[in-house]
């Protein structure tokens, strides 16, 4: 399972070329796709309009996701409490939290998020960069 991050996604849906949607394939190859709930939110509350949020909602309501446990509150809120000892900072717990739910499915972390390198720092979050 491959879990695609928001970051990612805006990219890809921005693309009228269809150059990021096939860079996304390529990099997901024979595995799942999924999401997490995160970022279903991130990319509704990004709609433009009424017709965009239609369409979104659409398309989200059939894919895949990746759904937490009741440890990956604390566990996630741990990341972010680690991270701030160790002098790093992340810019959204939201981003702990999607990290501790790929970690949780033992899956690779797709993104465009500089904040998910910082906890793969002192996790160990498969992640890679589009």
């Amino acid at each position: 399972m491959v879990i695609v991050d928001t970051s990612v996604w805006v990219d890809v849906l921005r693309d009228g070329s269809g150059g990021e949607r096939d860079a996304l394939a390529v990099a997901v190859g024979d595995d799942e796709a999924a999401l997490t709930r995160f970022t279903q939110l991130e990319l509704l509350q990004g709609a433009r309009d009424e017709r965009e949020w239609g369409l979104l909602q659409e398309t989200l309501e059939t894919q895949l996701y990746a759904e937490l446990r009741p440890a990956t509150w604390p566990d996630a809120a741990r990341i972010y409490f680690d991270l701030r000892r160790n002098g790093r900072t992340v810019r959204s717990p939201i981003d702990c939290c999607i990290a501790q739910i790929a970690i949780d499915h033992g899956a690779m972390l797709l993104h465009r998020d500089r904040d998910f390198e910082k906890i793969a720092a002192i996790r160990p979050l498969r992640q890679a960069r589009l």
